[in-house]
């Protein structure tokens, strides 16, 4: 019985691990679409503002769906 709990746990790890991957891309591509710029573009050209802000995007979703899949575990 504690072997199928183990592989729940597990899978459900991996599905949220994906499902935050997949929130960080459409996330950078609503800030894409909202911004006047093109955010690749500018990240290219080494624009620091534009990777401070993308990266604490990315931290904050991480953080965000990283509570849920965590909380989902216990």
């Amino acid at each position: 019985m504690e072997l199928i709990i183990v592989i729940s746990n597990f899978t459900y790890a991996i599905l949220g691990a994906l499902l935050t991957i997949l929130f960080m891309v459409l996330g950078y591509k609503v800030l894409d679409w909202i911004t006047p710029f093109d955010t690749s573009k500018q990240l290219g050209e080494g624009n620091v503002a534009v990777g401070l802000v993308v990266g604490a995007m990315f931290v904050g979703l991480g953080i965000a769906v990283g509570l849920v899949v965590g909380l989902g575990l216990n």
